[in-house]
């Protein structure tokens, strides 16, 4: 039924089946008090430690700049291919061949508008009303969301630290119905670092192909991996279970260019054709300067500083989860990747998010509480993110102690 003249907006039933993203809701509650005098050091005020968002602190290299303004130089601004800029998807195949020893044909590579498009055309062309997609709690809750706008409903299954907060084949096989479409996997992981155990990812993908479902593993983090166990894409898996599998990966997070909303999908053959209608119909095509930039991700000055990068990150792990630690706030397991720690704050206080508002208050350091990502263990864990610099991990470890010993 429509709205009466002048009445209220009706919106779309779907908004019913997504919440509110609280990560970002709390984020900006932490960017209104840094703005206030109480983080002001002009006034005495101490300024916010955000540790929080889960972005890169460094920013895209200076080969890539240079490209960027290179592209825009040369007016090579126009559309590109709705998979992608032909010279980017052959990178990324060199690229799969560099670090994986993998032959991906580049005509199975769609280069995408950020991950976020990536995942939503491959649910868009997998799942609809009446699907079921398997996926963890705790796990990241736009994904989830991806399902849910199709019409799908995206069961999340309770993974504790016992399983590396990660799903596995038992479990998959037990929770499985006929309405059961596919999985949809992190690995590593956002919350949580962990990436799934290699046998036990082979596991997953071949009870789902065993019962004609799909497995989509976003790897958006992997290429932050700090364990060489863990660092292998699924696609490299044997069998010929790898060629099944839908990749998704981003631009974002190894290789810092966030904002320039760019990823890629790797998909099987017969996948190609029906996503690029779907792209060709929602996004025409990704940002081609963005594509013409990420060109140089890839020359070796480039690809020495993303190394650089990952052990920076690595060393900030190595400090931030004993740290933790001794403040109380365990890391049952500590990531192999990404740049999160998921800290059990059972200790301090019985709810995750009165414990990051109250850390966020007093010690002017911003947490992300555990609500986003499932409801399992919600009130029980918070994420921090070390994507930000050894001396302000330092000081927040300073100010949480501070505040805890209270």
């Amino acid at each position: 039924m429509s709205a009466p003249p002048g009445g209220p907006v009706r919106l779309a039933q779907r908004l019913d089946h997504i919440e509110p993203f609280y990560v970002m809701e709390f984020a900006k509650a932490a960017a209104e008090l840094a703005r206030s005098p109480a983080c002001d050091p002009a006034q005495g005020g101490r300024p916010m430690i955000f540790l929080n968002i889960g972005e890169p602190d460094f920013t895209a290299p200076a080969a890539v700049q240079a490209a960027a303004h290179a592209a825009v130089a040369a007016g090579r601004s126009q559309y590109t291919d709705a998979t992608g800029l032909p010279a980017l998807r052959e990178a990324l195949a060199r690229w799969y061949a560099q670090t994986q020893g993998l032959a991906i044909d580049p005509s199975r590579i769609i280069v995408t508008a950020g991950a976020s498009a990536a995942l939503q055309l491959a649910c868009l062309a997998l799942f609809q009303a009446g699907d079921d997609v398997l996926m963890p709690d705790p796990c990241y809750p736009c994904n989830r969301h991806f399902v849910a706008a199709t019409g799908a409903t995206a069961r999340l299954l309770p993974a504790g630290p016992e399983a590396r907060f990660q799903l596995d084949a038992a479990g998959v096989q037990a929770a499985w119905t006929p309405a059961s479409r596919g999985v949809l996997l992190a690995s590593p992981s956002n919350p949580t670092g962990t990436s799934i155990e290699p046998d036990e990812l082979q596991r997953i993908v071949a009870a789902v192909d065993a019962r004609g479902g799909v497995s989509i593993v976003d790897e958006i983090y992997l290429g932050l991996s700090h364990d060489p166990r863990f660092s292998r894409s699924a696609l490299a898996l044997p069998g010929g279970l790898g060629e099944r599998v839908i990749s998704v990966n981003s631009f974002s997070k190894y290789f810092s260019m966030t904002g320039w909303r760019l990823g890629w999908l790797v998909v099987p053959p017969e996948l190609v054709a029906p996503i690029e209608k779907l792209a060709q119909n929602l996004y025409i095509c990704a940002s081609a300067i963005a594509q013409h930039a990420a060109l140089a991700c890839f020359e070796p000055e480039s690809l020495a500083e993303y190394e650089r990068r990952r052990l920076a990150f690595r060393e900030r792990r190595d400090f931030i989860v004993p740290a933790l630690a001794e403040l109380g706030l365990p890391v049952p397991v500590a990531p192999d990747g990404a740049f999160y720690a998921w800290a059990d704050c059972s200790a301090h206080a019985h709810s995750s998010w009165a414990l990051c508002e109250r850390l966020m208050q007093r010690a002017h350091v911003a947490l992300t509480p555990g609500r986003d990502f499932g409801p399992a263990a919600a009130e029980r864990y918070l994420r921090l993110s070390f994507a930000t610099s050894l001396p302000l991990l330092r000081e927040a470890v300073g100010r949480l102690r501070a505040e805890l010993n209270r």
